[in-house]
Formats: structure tokens, sequence, C-alpha cells
């Protein structure tokens, strides 16, 4: 009896160790189950999201950032079809080709000519303000104005309007007009300005001023500092003399000489008509 109780007891116990390879299984299938799961979720696609991103990175890629943006999606990767709008007043990026294609290079000039008109434009409209306000305020005799191929230069006599004989000390009778020429010159605020001083062939040799190069450049440097004070940027600003190595008229009469002392304001072209050829 003790000998077949003891066998039930081992009988009992191989049925249980049979039995556990249940839990094995089922824990392999839960871990399959999930597996197959997440696998689901990530091969499923969104696609009212994925629309989204794809218009998004379209309008990305293809806005205007820069001028000639246009041309470039136009373009494309395309060297051979590389051409510039006619309208554009900017020079537009042009695709990268190892060569540059007879397209590109018609193109080019073109566009440095829609510069030039541009600004030919401005100093037009510039040189009308600057005649009307010398005529307005009756200053024809001390004062011109020409658009010249260097830029626009205004002409201004030094006696009477600007300085005394021998002096850089500027007269307060210029500084109506020389405030006007600032405030103008802010509206056109791209050009570079130089001042240039001239004078007579009379010689000077004083303690300040040992000749008509240190006079020149010093009535010019004065009107430049009036310039900066009245609000035109002084790093489009230069000072020259010239003394009295660039005359207008003859030194040998009075009335040429008062011709020959002036200071000129020139505002300098950025761009040149093209050359045709």
């Amino acid at each position: 009896m003790a000998r077949g109780r003891g066998s039930g007891r081992r009988g009992s116990k191989t049925e249980e160790n049979e039995e556990r390879w249940l839990l094995t299984y089922a824990d392999m299938i839960t871990l399959l189950l999930a597996l197959f799961m997440v696998l689901f979720s990530i091969a499923s696609i969104n696609t009212t999201k994925f629309k989204e991103f794809k218009e998004a990175l379209h309008d990305a890629f293809s806005a205007p950032i820069v001028g000639g943006g246009a041309a470039i999606k136009q373009t494309g990767s395309s060297a051979s079809s590389s051409t510039i709008p006619e309208t554009s007043p900017t020079v537009s990026i042009m695709p990268f080709s190892e060569e540059p294609t007879t397209e590109s290079l018609k193109s080019l000039p073109e566009a440095a000519k829609t510069n030039a008109q541009i600004e030919q434009s401005s100093l037009e409209r510039l040189e009308r303000e600057v005649k009307a306000y010398i005529a307005e305020h009756r200053l024809s005799q001390y004062a011109t104005v020409a658009l010249e191929p260097r830029g626009l230069v205004i002409t201004l006599l030094t006696d009477k309007l600007l300085f005394a004989s021998g002096s850089a000390a500027l007269s307060p009778n210029s500084f109506p007009l020389l405030e006007e020429i600032a405030l103008l010159l802010q509206l056109e605020a791209k050009e570079p300005v130089a001042v240039e001083g001239n004078t007579d062939s009379v010689p000077i040799d004083t303690a300040q001023y040992p000749s008509n190069w240190e006079l020149s450049t010093a009535r010019a440097s004065v009107i430049v500092r009036f310039l900066v004070a009245h609000g035109v940027a002084p790093s489009r600003l230069a000072a020259i003399g010239y003394a009295e190595q660039r005359p207008v008229a003859s030194n040998a009469t009075e009335a040429g000489r008062a011709k020959n002392r002036r200071v000129e304001i020139v505002l300098e072209r950025l761009y040149q008509e093209p050359i045709e050829g």
C-alpha cells in the first residue's frame, strides 16, 4: 500500500510537468500577435497626413525666396533652358553647368541693361527734383545739375554760396541747399557719392593751406561732414581734391576762374549701358 501511494504521487508530478509547455506556447503566441500588430501599424500610411507633408515640401522648395525663383522652378536641372525673364530687374540664379550655354550668355546683357535702365530713370527723377529746387530758390547762377555718363553731377560754385576766398569754412547761405541735396541723396541710398573740390590756378600759400591741393580737399571734406550730419551714410561718401587740375573754363579771366572755383557732388552710376558689339 505504501508503494502504491508513492507511485501515485510520482505520476501526478509527471502530468503537471507535461502541461507547462502551454504557458510558453501562450507567451510566444502573444508576442507574435504584438509583433504583427506593430508591423501592421507601421505599414499603414495616413494618406491625409502624407498629402499634407507632400504639399508642405512642394511649397517650401518652390516658393520665390529670391529674385529669379520662378526661373529656378521652371528650368529645374536643365542647363539648356536657363533663360532669364526680360522683365526681371535682377539677374536670376542660373542652373549650374560646366560650360555656359549660348542662351544664358545672350540673356545676361539684357539683365544688365534692365538694371541700367532702372538706375537711369531714378537719376533722371532726381535730376528733375534738384533742378526744380534750384529754379524755385533762384540759385541757377550758383548751382547746376546734369546727368553725365559717370552719374548725376551737382555743381556748386564756391563764391557767394559755399566758401569765402581762400577759406574752407562753410557759409550758412549754403545750408538750405545742402540740406535739400542730403535729403535727396537719402532717397537714392545705393549709389556712391563723390564730393570733388576744385580751385582756380591762382596759387595759395598759407599756414593752413600750403597749396590748392589742401584747400580743395578741405572744402570737399567739409561738405562730406555736412552730408553725414544730415543723414547720408558715411560709407557712401568720398572727399576728393583736384586743386586746379580740372578746369571747366579759362583761368585767364576772372569769370573763368569763378567757374573753376567749384565743388561737384557726383552720384556715381552702379550700372553702365552694355556696349553693343
